[in-house]
């Protein structure tokens, strides 16, 4: 399989608690030299990534990240500083606890507010598939498609699990048709970028494509 389109498929992704600016910029340099879609970075290097590689890449970052239940007024706020800042798409996580209180339409508003904040850039919506049970992960569905979301994205890989390939066709069967996927979560090998691609995700995030296609 042609690894460079999958590797154009991949958000190039570094969100430890301790990356530096030198993972920082070696990841953008990476994401350059490989075509990838994006990097995806902590919100506080964005201003910096930018102003370094900005005109080569596009520069992604996360919101509300890894937990979800930060007030919505906050996630509005974080993803407008993202835009502002110089990223070009936001991957916001969702409040779990509102899943749970099956208040869905919450979440929707949530989504839509946030939609409205980046306007024009892309909106990628995590649901972290590892809390979910298959009712939950089709409301959310209709809630990323109601609300103009860009993407659905299984995870954040910070929780129990990451992306799975059954979940990637029960979107397929129930995401409107201006959604896009986004597998991202324990994707590490070969195998595993082979086969979320043949899957047909639109992204993967992965910090690994270099250690699984170039090393």
């Amino acid at each position: 399989m042609e690894q460079s389109k999958i590797l154009r498929l991949v958000d190039h992704t570094a969100l430890s608690a301790v990356t530096t600016w030198e993972d920082i910029a070696r990841l953008c340099e990476e994401a350059v030299r490989y075509r990838m879609a994006s990097v995806c970075i902590p919100p506080s290097y964005v201003r910096r990534a930018y102003e370094a590689f900005g005109n080569e890449l596009a520069i992604c970052t996360v919101i509300g990240f890894p937990l979800g239940y930060s007030t919505k007024e906050s996630k509005v706020f974080e993803a407008e500083n993202a835009v502002k800042n110089g990223a070009s798409e936001v991957d916001m996580v969702i409040n779990l606890g509102d899943v749970k209180n099956g208040e869905f339409d919450r979440i929707t508003e949530e989504i839509r507010e946030i939609k409205q904040a980046v306007g024009s850039k892309i909106l990628k919506v995590i649901i972290e598939t590892c809390y979910l049970d298959e009712d939950e992960k089709i409301r959310l569905c209709q809630c990323i498609t109601d609300a103009g979301g860009d993407y659905i994205k299984t995870s954040t890989g910070f929780g129990t699990g990451g992306a799975a390939a059954a979940d990637i066709e029960l979107f397929k069967q129930h995401i409107g048709k201006n959604v896009r996927i986004k597998a991202a979560g324990g994707i590490r090998s070969r195998e595993d970028f082979e086969t979320f691609y043949k899957a047909g995700v639109d992204r993967i995030g992965a910090s690994c494509a270099v250690k699984a296609y170039v090393e």
